[in-house]
Parts: structure tokens; sequence; C-alpha cells
């Protein structure tokens, strides 16, 4: 599905493919694109075979690639589960930027495209009439800043974990853990190289980038800089959270091994005493003999006790 926004008179205009022959800045948003309409855009624009051929195979690492009269662009974002921060969802998306237009392609409908176009639509002459490039901006801008309430509920949900995990360790947290930790590499693997395309973008010189633009990506650049640092901290609290509790389960493990030996070695000399004395020898008949075994059962035991508590073994 293809609509156009172009800017007319100082005035937004949103319509379908009717528009694209009409002069002015143009934002061209493609949802869902099949081969046929990136064929079409393809011959109206000059688009290269190579980018088109990027944007119908999802899962293109983010990149920066300049043809001779458009950048290709790949930029990905991640929205979250409302229930589970780990179920993310990867937004990708490829851009075409010429000297007044703009194509957006993307699989997956974004929240943050309707959110420009609506900021397009109330403000036209200070968002498109500054530029397609200021377009770009706005929607790169909406993909980086989606990934904080992510990371800021990641952070939460992990605090609250490893205080679960020293309170009261239980196997499930393990798995949880290992499913943060799935988390954050996913989003180091995106974000990493993206940064690197920022920083392109934030540089003078590069074609359909006005310099006054390029203020604006370094902006965006810097918050990649804080996403990439949330993401370090965090990788650093998941190691710490996975060190407490594997001490946590060491420990209780110790703990009950030494509950059972201590069991173990109370019992062991009542089965030698009830065992000996158990033999059938007249000698062992005597009643004075039973009155040794009945005080050797319960003097020993409390006498081990006694012992055990005086070296703080229990």
């Amino acid at each position: 599905m293809i609509q156009v926004l172009i800017l007319k008179e100082g005035k937004a205009l949103t319509g379908g493919e009717e528009l694209l022959d009409q002069p002015g800045n143009k934002w061209i948003d493609v949802l869902q694109p099949t081969e046929e309409e990136m064929k079409r855009l393809g011959e109206r624009y000059g688009l290269h075979k190579l980018a088109i051929e990027d944007c119908l195979h999802v899962d293109q690492r983010p990149k920066l690639e300049e043809y001779p009269n458009h950048q290709f662009i790949v930029l990905q974002g991640f929205t979250a589960h409302a229930e589970d921060v780990c179920e993310l969802t990867l937004h990708e998306h490829h851009f075409f930027l010429g000297t007044n237009w703009l194509i957006n392609v993307h699989e997956i409908p974004f929240e943050g495209v309707e959110q420009v176009r609506q900021r397009v639509r109330d403000e036209p002459q200070a968002t498109m009439e500054r530029g397609v490039d200021f377009l770009l901006y706005l929607l790169a801008d909406a993909l980086v800043d989606r990934n904080f309430p992510i990371l800021d509920r990641f952070n939460d949900e992990l605090e609250d974990l490893e205080s679960a995990v020293f309170e009261n360790s239980q196997p499930e947290q393990l798995q949880r853990i290992f499913e943060m930790k799935r988390t954050l590499v996913s989003l180091r693997r995106v974000l990493s190289p993206q940064r690197d395309v920022l920083g392109f973008l934030a540089r003078r010189g590069i074609p359909n980038i006005q310099e006054r633009t390029a203020l604006y990506f370094r902006d965006v650049y810097d918050h990649l800089v804080r996403l990439y640092e949330q993401i370090d901290a965090g990788r650093d609290l998941v190691g710490n959270v996975m060190d407490g509790y594997l001490s946590t389960m060491a420990n209780r493990t110790n703990d009950i091994t030494k509950q059972l030996t201590i069991i173990s070695t109370i019992f062991l000399p009542l089965s030698f005493i009830t065992g000996f004395f158990g033999q059938n020898f007249d000698v062992l008949s005597h009643k004075g003999f039973l009155w040794v075994m009945l005080v050797s059962v319960f003097g020993l035991p409390i006498s081990l006790v006694v012992w055990f508590k005086r070296n703080r073994w229990i």
C-alpha cells in the first residue's frame, strides 16, 4: 500500500499514487511492499535494483549506501509487548532519499510513522518545508526513541529479579535471566551498527543532507550512544544477577549437604551402639550393660549436638 504526502502551497496533502505527478516535496510511505509497486517507484525515481532487492527481503543490516541520484538507508527499531518486555517486535525501515522526495518502505505498521505524519499535517511549514531530509530525521528519531521505554522497563524488571534472587531463589528465575540476556543481545546486534549509520548522516557533505539537518542527526546519534551505554550496563547487571543466583543455589546446596552430614554423624554411633549391644552374648544381657546402652543412646547424640553448636557448625 502506497501513501503519498506532498507539500503544496504551504499545506500537506495526503493521497495515493495520483499525487506522485504533483510538484513539491514528497513523502512516499510504502507498507508491505510488493515487487510490482517497487518496480513502478524504481522506474519513476531511478532507484537502484540492488536497493529495491533489499527492500523486498527483510532482515537487512542497518547501513547507508550512496547511489547516483539517491541514498539508500536501512534503520531499525524495537517495540515491546505490553506484558513481557522480552517479546520484542523488530521494525525495519528502508529509506530512499532524493533531492525532494523520501520513500519509506516497511513491512509492519509503526506507531511512530503515524505520529510523524500527523505532525507534518499540523505543522507543514515547520517540518516538510524544511526539506525531505528533515522528514528522515523525524522518522529516525521516532525509531530510536521507542527503545528508551523498553530499556527502562527492562532495567526495572532486572532490579526486581535481582532482589527476588537474593530473597528466595527459584529455578524459573534462571530461565528468565537467560531470556533477558538474549533480549540484550538482540538490542545490541541492531543498535551497534545503527550508531555508525547515524554517525555518517551527522557528518557534513553527505548528498541530499543539508548542513542544518545534520545537526539534528547528531542528536539522534547521541541518543543511540546513550542506549548503547544502557545496554552495556544491563549486560553487567544480568551477569551480576546470574552470579548471585548461582551463588545462592550453591550456598543452599551446601547447607543441605551440611544438615544431612550432621544427621548422618549423629545416627552413625547410634547404629554402632545398638548393633554392639544387640549381639547374642550372655554377658551383654546383664542389666548393667543395658543401662550403659540406654545412656549411650541418649547421651551421645546430645553430646554431639552440643559439640556442633560450640563449633558453630549448626
